[in-house]
């Protein structure tokens, strides 16, 4: 009376409200009908005048038909109320026929190699649950009333090359088999294959290799265990629910592996995911695994065997693979405890096998139907794994192929509807299955044609085939937590539909990141160099102004303007110029934007090069003009005594030009911009889970060592010139330019810090700091010398001999503008000097002639006249005097020395 309490708001609904409904819609249920001839219904928590009382059942209510007496039900004998308000299998009816004695049924044969031992020992409980489904079947008179489905079974180890053997066996050995069942998907290939030949049908309860779906290749295929790429949707669903991108997959080297695989990369590059990392091994996976560490793979698609699998997380602990950093996927059909079973081919623990595997995910196929309805055999899928465990020699978890027993269980029945259709139901009409032979391709295209067609409820849930052979399912997905498997959502991939519990559980707390967590952190210029620096910069600045007034100030002295005070001007600002580059030398990301660097780069390359041109070039220009005048022969030695200064500024201007040109092009061309240098990655301390990537900002453009070698070529060459001038003209003294000594003292130091500074600077550009000092030191102190070698002599000279006049009133006050001059002395020296050697030359070469002449007379007179006695001591000599033997200079006097 309750449960009529309960259903009254579906049963009392008035009629024609509802109508067709959709699966998830509400209806109003389904109506009665008549039970079969000789036969009743039996209605299920309801009393006959309950039932009286109603016209309508709600959904999932199921009735069971009952015959009376010696009858038995022919058809499904269960049916249930769908959504739609229609009831199961109502295409096929329900009878109530006599009981055939069981002695004159007649048999067929299957054929089935169960796996007992080898990669997956499926056949452990597979085979019970087969002869549990002959059982059932063999007991139903609505089922193949006439024939009785009998086993010949072979353990194939899960070795094709064994399989081989026993397949064989199979064929060439009485019975015929109207049927073959292998398990394992290497066997299942060379079953199916050789199958085609025989004309026999295969039905397999335990293979998933993608591989078998090729119908072209397996014609004759079908499975109750879905094809392995059906993990694949569910796989990339939830790299897409945990935002992960890249993920890395190891696999053993069959053919149902890399098949799997192969779909997965495909599947995952339409999702936008990548595989960084693809290993493969056949026996001993040590490699891999630690090929999987280095490469710092944290999301892992893992395909193997059961055996593998234990020998993978043997190593997987040994690299210390595991953990809140890495996510591990594997194939739901092992043992549920797999990883504890005894394998004397590792030597790892049962604790440390535990620790390796703990929080990976799984993905299995839904073999056992989760909702617990009645199958066709009348059993809830519970009802069947309380069964099963019953008959089954030991615990479920250590026996192999447990998870797919119902897949085995529906196999039979599939294998019994489809040869009951092709019988005609009992042999009252359709074929003979007595009259099967391996030649008989009728018999087998009928059976092919209604094994096609199955679909009907299993202990497995819905069973249905598609096209190329392979049952459709959903997707359970898995996590171990503590140990145990926990069920933590299912997926329907043919509706896209993610059905999640939320029990997933992470041993960091949450899902982990797919690769290490990069963080780009910018390597900024030290902030205490770059200010200090800059005060620096600064008080050179104001110094190169101080020295720009005072040399402005005082161009009217005559020590002033005998040091073309205009190309020390430009020397001034030159160097004003260079320390202003410091400032945007040192400006990086922790000041400005990226969208300002490249603005900052050009600032940085105009300031310093028409700071050099101006600043060195104005004193290259000075040593030029020295070098060139009093190098020239002796007949254009008036030169000296005139100096156009247009000629001066025009070298300036043509430095100048040739960097304005070289910059324009450079910039319209290659303009420079902001890259990026990238350093390896560091590991911090305070998170293992956390690498810091180290990058460093540049002014660069695309041919930045062209334009480079462009710009330090000539300017080296301006350098190195400016060297050797001033070295060949350190002795020379000019009025004109009275401070070249001083501007080649400048250019010695200028040129020795830029030809040191500029290649270290290129060696240490990845070293921000060091780079920065170096660099810009150096113009500091090449501006700090330049200015004082040429301006601080001339502010002490002025102030300490208060020479402070111009040339009019010191002409005024002395008479003469040269009196005081030491360079006027000096060149009148110089001359009068050279005057007095000519003079010498001359007297040397009359006395050489004077001499000539004596000693020809000496020998004619001693041909004429004996020689004479010597005359007493004290007497004067004879004949004249001695010519002089040589002429010495005074001033301007010279005297004839004798001897």
């Amino acid at each position: 009376m309750l449960l009529l309490l309960l259903l009254a708001p579906l049963f009392l609904r008035p009629p024609g409200a509802g109508g067709a409904q959709t699966p998830n819609a509400t209806s109003e249920g389904c109506q009665i009908i008549h039970p079969p001839w000789e036969g009743g219904i039996r209605y299920r928590g309801l009393t006959r005048d309950q039932v009286k009382a109603i016209n309508f059942l709600p959904v999932d209510y199921e009735i069971e038909y009952v015959c009376r007496g010696e009858r038995e039900v022919v058809g499904p004998k269960v049916r249930k109320c769908l959504a739609n308000g229609s009831w199961t299998d109502m295409d096929t009816p329900s009878r109530c026929v006599n009981r055939t004695p069981h002695s004159e049924r007649r048999a067929v044969y299957i054929g089935a190699l169960f796996p007992m031992s080898g990669g997956w020992p499926g056949g452990q409980a597979c085979q019970p649950a087969v002869e549990m489904a002959l059982e059932d079947v063999n007991s139903r008179r609505d089922i193949l009333p006439d024939y009785e489905l009998k086993l010949i079974h072979h353990d194939s180890k899960c070795d094709p090359g064994q399989a081989t053997k026993y397949l064989y066996e199979l064929l060439y050995n009485d019975p015929i088999k109207i049927i073959l069942m292998p398990g394992c998907s290497s066997v299942s290939t060379l079953v199916a294959e050789a199958a085609r030949m025989w004309n026999l049908i295969v039905l397999s309860y335990g293979s998933s290799s993608p591989a078998l779906s090729n119908r072209q290749r397996f014609p004759t295929f079908f499975r109750t265990h879905p094809s392995a790429t059906l993990h694949n949707p569910t796989r990339v669903k939830l790299f897409e629910k945990w935002g992960w991108k890249k993920i890395a997959t190891i696999q053993q080297t069959t053919e149902v592996f890399t098949s799997t695989l192969d779909d997965l990369e495909e599947r995952v590059k339409e999702a936008g995911i990548e595989i960084t990392f693809r290993q493969s091994f056949f026996s001993d996976p040590a490699v891999p695994v630690k090929n999987l560490k280095r490469q710092d793979a944290r999301i892992i698609v893992g395909l193997f065997y059961e055996t593998e699998a234990r020998k993978v997380f043997c190593e997987v602990y040994k690299e210390r693979l595991f953990g809140k950093k890495y996510v591990w996927f594997l194939i739901g059909w092992y043992a549920d405890n797999w990883f504890k079973i005894y394998d004397p081919s590792i030597n790892c623990t049962v604790d440390e096998m535990t620790e390796a595997v703990e929080g990976h995910i799984t993905t299995e196929i839904v073999m056992l139907n989760p909702a617990n309805t009645r199958s066709i055999s009348n059993m809830t899928s519970q009802e069947f794994v309380e069964k099963l465990t019953k008959r089954l020699k030991r615990h479920p978890e250590e026996t192999g192929g447990f998870q797919e027993a119902p897949l085995a269980y529906d196999a039979i029945w599939a294998l019994a509807l489809a040869l009951n259709k092709t019988s005609g139901g009992g042999g009252r009409s359709g074929v003979r299955l007595e009259d099967f032979n391996y030649n008989n391709q009728t018999i087998t295209d009928q059976i092919y044609r209604a094994m096609n067609s199955s679909s009907f409820e299993g202990v497995s849930g819905h069973v249905v085939f598609d096209a190329s052979g392979s049952r459709m399912a959903w997707t359970l997905i898995e996590q171990l937590q503590g140990g145990s498997y926990k069920k933590i959502g299912y997926y329907d991939s043919t509706k896209d539909d993610l059905s999640w519990s939320k029990t997933d559980k992470w041993i960091g707390g949450s899902p982990p990141a797919d690769q290490t967590l990069v963080i780009k952190t910018f390597r900024f210029l030290s902030q205490k160099l770059f200010i200090s620096v800059s005060v620096l910069s600064s008080l050179g600045i104001v110094l190169a102004v101080v020295c720009l007034s005072f040399n402005i100030y005082n161009s009217h002295v005559r020590y002033i303007q005998n040091s073309q005070p205009n190309l020390n001007n430009l020397t001034a600002v030159g160097c004003s110029l260079a320390l202003a580059a410091v400032f945007p030398l040192g400006l990086d990301g922790y000041h400005i934007g990226r969208n300002q660097f490249p603005f900052v780069c050009q600032a940085r390359l105009w300031l310093l090069g028409l700071g050099f041109s101006l600043g060195y070039g104005s004193m290259f220009t000075k040593i030029w003009w020295v070098h060139t005048v009093f190098t020239k022969k002796e007949e254009k030695k008036e030169w000296r005594k005139t100096l156009e200064p247009w000629k001066l500024y025009a070298t300036v201007g043509l430095l100048v030009g040739m960097d304005v040109l070289t910059l324009a092009i450079w910039q319209i061309v290659d303009p420079l911009h902001r890259t990026i240098e990238t350093f390896a990655k560091e590991e911090p301390k305070e998170d293992i889970d956390v690498s810091i990537l180290p990058q460093l900002e540049h002014c660069s453009s695309r041919k930045m060592n062209t334009w480079l070698g462009i710009f330090y070529g000539y300017k080296g060459l301006l350098l190195l010139l400016g060297i050797f001038l001033a070295y060949e003209t350190k002795s020379v003294s000019t009025e004109k330019i009275n401070d070249h000594r001083a501007v080649g003292m400048a250019i010695y130091n200028v040129a020795v810090l830029c030809l040191i500074t500029a290649p270290v600077t290129m060696i240490l550009s990845s070293q921000q700091d060091a780079a920065f000092a170096f660099a810009s030191l150096a113009i500091v102190f090449s501006s700090y010398i330049t200015l004082v070698v040429l301006f601080v002599p001339k502010m002490r000279r002025l102030i300490t001999r208060g020479e402070w006049q111009s040339e009019a009133q010191d002409t005024m006050k002395t008479g003469s503008s040269t009196n005081n001059n030491e360079e006027e002395k000096s060149r009148l020296l110089e001359k009068e000097n050279r005057e007095l050697e000519k003079i010498i030359a001359e007297k040397e070469e009359r006395v050489s002639e004077l001499r000539h002449q004596l000693q020809s007379r000496q020998q004619l007179r001693s041909r004429r006249h004996p020689p004479t006695p010597p005359e007493p001591s004290g007497g004067l000599p004879r004949g004249p005097p001695e010519p002089p033997d040589r002429l010495s200079c005074d001033g301007s006097r010279v005297h004839l020395l004798y001897k």
